[in-house]
């Protein structure tokens, strides 16, 4: 039996919703790390089934970081403007932009292999599959570019 406190720590980890993360807890018998790794496959697959669907609408994101000589203007896409709007979406370009300005990515094959400034234990990839399966939509990458002096 899985216990309400179980799948609230799961949620605030995850911010998956309460009856996914029940689902994966007790697919897990109540294992918090074989739960997790659950919903990460479950967001890879979502991901993955949503990836050829067109990305025509998303963001425009400017960064400038605080010293004022390092900058990037990043593309990134959607499939709706409602999601395009969305407070998480725009959250996402601006750590992206963020990540950008602070490893000089090449390019975005390159990017999607970083690990995560902010969580060096995910990858630029598996933070934007987690925001695919919570925001039901294809994400891309469009074109990027650091400025710096």
């Amino acid at each position: 039996m899985v216990k309400a406190q179980q799948v609230k720590k799961l949620r605030d980890k995850t911010k998956a919703s309460v009856m996914k993360c029940k689902e994966a807890l007790t697919q897990a018998n109540g294992d918090e790390e074989k739960a997790l790794n659950i919903l990460k496959k479950r967001g890879q697959l979502i991901a993955l089934k949503k990836s050829g669907r067109e990305a025509g609408d998303g963001v425009i994101e400017a960064y400038i970081h605080s010293n004022k000589k390092i900058g990037v203007l990043l593309e990134l896409r959607c499939e709706t403007d409602f999601v395009a709007r969305n407070e998480e979406f725009k959250e996402l370009a601006h750590d992206l932009a963020m990540h950008i300005a602070a490893m000089d990515s090449e390019d975005e094959k390159t990017l999607l292999k970083e690990s995560f400034i902010k969580n060096e234990e995910i990858t630029i990839k598996g933070l934007i599959d987690e925001k695919i399966a919570k925001l039901g939509e294809n994400i891309k990458i469009g074109k990027f570019v650091r400025f710096a002096l």
